[in-house]
């Protein structure tokens, strides 16, 4: 339930923004009631609007890895910022992004830095098109990439949350350039492919799927989208935005040893600032312009201030033990979660990759959209409505992955265990 002051903010953005909100997952549509304002951050705790404290356990939706205002981040934004905020022209920050984004993530030999996560899907699949002279996408049901008209056919995350298969405005035509499988499945990927493959510029993926909960991919899944795509002279394209640097230093494909023509990147680069960068091989990237057909321009693309709040986070996601911690914190988050549920009688599946991870109301395991989908969103709503409650402040979806940051603490930990126990016994 929204604070007062929340309630009047509310109120009062929904006569001049629509729903009140400047993203739709953030209404709190899924789960009732009304979202709680935020004021400020300081490590894995958000403020409210009156002054409340809450264990976050969005983290800005996966940038915030570090803890929100980490002091070493502020001060490289403060640096930034006391020479301009923004030049239009470029800067030798920007090379060593490139540069490190290539040593971090070998597939990507060259890449070219943009404002969002949706710019850098847009820009990887108008390559792709321009690359391979072929139209046809294809993405799984259920996956987000973005809010490009062509992306937005059976989509999860906020579209899911929404209750719409797809977005009005999306003229017929553009969406039939887009097909869609389901995600994890190997043989649909594979009769798509004996039907189409001629027409198919590039398949675009989450290796990790983030915007229908936490779901890992199968090997056979990842082996058939690498195998199909060379088969047929197609592109893959890994969309990382979500777990580039936070699976894994190197992301996902690291992880599961994924070798993509491309991949979009986002959210931890820009250490919380608005970014993204799509990249990939050289003789694909050649063909962006300047130097190849394919346009593609920004002009806020490898802002300064961005770049140096992703180059400094990046710096210090290299100290040694970072990963092992995150993965440990997950662990005791997961734990913590399966422990409450067991306690409480509650069928719960929590799946999770490292420090990203979801709490399915449902007592199989997740593998694609269909399953996501039958899960009990009625308890997921009271049970998010009771952690918020006492304190704790989840991903107001069933659909949304959660993450842990390197911020999270014993003292957060344990205001997340009994808020935790608060709520399955409120079940």
């Amino acid at each position: 339930m929204a604070d007062p002051v929340s309630r009047e903010l509310f109120a009062r953005a929904s006569k001049v923004i629509p729903g009140g909100v400047n993203s739709p997952v953030r209404a709190f549509r899924a789960v009732g009631g009304e979202p709680i304002f935020i004021k400020e951050a300081h490590g894995s705790m958000l403020v409210g609007a009156d002054g409340t404290e809450y264990v976050d356990y969005i983290g800005s939706w996966g940038p915030m890895i570090l803890g929100h205002a980490h002091p070493d981040v502020v001060a490289a934004i403060q640096r930034a910022a006391e020479k301009g905020s923004s030049y239009g022209a470029p800067t030798e920050a920007e090379i060593t992004m490139a540069e490190r984004i290539r040593d971090a993530v070998p597939s990507m030999e060259m890449s070219r830095l943009v404002s969002s996560g949706t710019e850098a899907t847009m820009g990887a699949l108008r390559l792709a098109r321009g690359f391979t002279g072929r139209d046809l996408i294809v993405k799984c049901i259920g996956g987000y990439h973005g809010g490009a008209d062509y992306l937005l056919v059976k989509g999860g995350s906020g579209l899911a949350t929404l209750g719409e298969p797809d977005s009005a405005g999306v003229p017929s035509a553009i969406a039939a350039t887009t097909a869609v499988v389901p995600y994890n499945d190997a043989y649909a990927l594979e009769q798509l492919f004996a039907e189409r493959g001629g027409e198919i510029a590039a398949v675009i993926f989450e290796p990790i799927a983030g915007n229908m909960g936490c779901i890992p991919p199968d090997p056979v899944w990842l082996d058939a989208l690498r195998t199909q795509t060379q088969n047929h002279g197609a592109l893959l394209i890994c969309d990382e935005v979500m777990t580039g640097f936070r699976v894994a230093w190197g992301g996902a494909q690291a992880l599961y040893d994924i070798r993509p023509d491309l991949t979009c990147l986002g959210k931890i680069i820009g250490g919380g600032l608005p970014v993204g960068a799509y990249g990939g091989r050289t003789d694909i990237m050649k063909k962006v312009a300047p130097v190849g057909p394919v346009y593609q321009a920004g002009t806020l693309s490898g802002n300064p201030l961005a770049v140096a709040a992703g180059l400094e986070t990046l710096e210090l996601l290299l100290r040694p033990g970072v990963y092992e911690d995150l993965e440990h914190k997950g662990d005791q988050v997961q734990a913590l979660i399966e422990q409450h549920a067991g306690a409480g009688g509650v069928p719960i599946t929590v799946q999770r990759v490292g420090s990203m991870l979801t709490a399915f109301f449902r007592g199989k395991a997740i593998r694609n959209w269909d399953e996501a989908a039958d899960t009990d969103r009625d308890a997921f709503g009271r049970w998010h409505a009771a952690l918020l409650e006492n304190g704790v402040y989840w991903p107001p979806s069933q659909f949304e992955a959660a993450f842990v940051s390197l911020a999270h603490d014993a003292e957060a930990l344990a205001k997340t265990s009994r808020a935790f126990k608060a709520a399955f016994a409120a079940l």
